[in-house]
């Protein structure tokens, strides 16, 4: 949120007595301080907040529940180095980290970073991951939103809760992370859904448009055609997350292989090429396998054994169709058993 939006903002509680929504508007306004490395006055504005200890009706009338409620928090572990992307999705994540970075080189001429991203492409292939290595460059937590504490059964449940995760996020430089955000973001023009659902709807992009630039929100979606169409507009970075082809599960593979000194004589392109077009995920999955079995044999099976063995059980999932193309059955439906 632009400095005058929060000034006016500032008035307008201060005016109205509002106790909650100045000391939300005056958490922002340091956090933005401390971002700009103005730290004497950050200190200030948070000493002069808590020497005024007055509660208004309107904060004895609030719920308990804060917004902290709402989110789950973690220190980012994963780097950008870790992920295999694609070049448009390498190029804009480097790009929005040093805007990030350099923010109070952009805002000395007037522009603000971006802080928006929409992340989109079918499971499995690293947009939870992406806005964790986000989260570890630009050096912030991580906050994930927990759709079952938001989400409420009664009218107008859903807006409050929805309020109070904002008015938290907006205290704090943070990545706030809506992942499946097709759960809560659905088309508005979709004649299945409520009137409720519409306006939690308009009120989440109301509310995302007002965070500060400080707050990095990243939505990832597996159903990019399931989101309501003024969704599209509302973030700077739109980022498309594909299945890896040959070349990247190649090198994903490359790297697991090179973590075993028994895979080093392998050749990854060619486990690749046998695994067939998947996700970045279920390559891990497999690999992962790969090395419990080896560790399990107590070197009854060679490594390049069980290999060609995970990978014969692999290909069964593979069935013909009747229109003679092949569809993959899902790895939590095949039943693994030894010999």
């Amino acid at each position: 949120m632009a400095r005058s939006d929060l000034l006016v903002s500032l008035v307008r509680a201060g005016a109205a007595g509002d106790r909650s929504s100045v000391t939300s508007t005056v958490e922002a306004i340091v956090a933005e301080e401390r971002a700009r490395s103005h730290h004497i006055l950050a200190d200030r504005l948070q000493r002069a907040l808590q020497s005024v200890p007055v509660a208004t009706s309107n904060q004895m009338a609030r719920p308990q529940s804060s917004g902290r409620d709402f989110i789950v928090e973690r220190t980012p572990r994963l780097s950008l180095g870790d992920l295999i992307l694609s070049l448009p999705a390498e190029r804009l994540t480097q790009q929005l980290i040093e805007e990030q970075n350099r923010a109070d080189l952009l805002r000395a001429q007037g522009w603000q970073p971006r802080h928006r991203i929409l992340l989109a492409g079918p499971p499995g292939n690293g947009k939870s991951s992406l806005a964790e290595a986000i989260a570890e460059a630009v050096a912030l937590p991580l906050l994930t939103v927990r759709y079952d504490a938001l989400v409420g059964a009664y009218l107008g449940e859903t807006n409050a809760r929805l309020s109070r995760l904002f008015d938290y996020v907006r205290t704090t430089p943070c990545v706030l992370l809506f992942d499946e955000f097709d759960a809560i973001g659905k088309e508005r023009g979709d004649v299945h859904e409520t009137g409720e659902i519409k306006r939690v709807v308009s009120f989440l992009l109301m509310q995302i448009d007002q965070l500060p630039s400080y707050v990095i929100t990243v939505a990832a979606t597996n159903h990019a055609e399931l989101l309501d169409r003024a969704v599209w507009r509302r973030f700077q970075l739109r980022i498309d997350m594909p299945a890896p082809d040959l070349s990247r599960s190649t090198r994903l593979l490359q790297r697991c292989l090179a973590s075993a000194p028994e895979g080093r004589d392998l050749s990854p392109k060619l486990i690749a090429e046998k695994l067939k077009p998947t996700s970045y995920s279920e390559i891990l999955d497999f690999y992962q396998n790969v090395r419990r079995r080896h560790i399990l044999a107590q070197g009854s099976e060679s490594f390049k054994q069980v290999i060609a063995s995970e990978l014969e059980l692999w290909s069964s999932r593979l069935k013909p169709d009747t229109d003679g193309t092949n569809s993959r059955t899902p790895a939590s439906k095949v039943r693994r058993t030894r010999a």
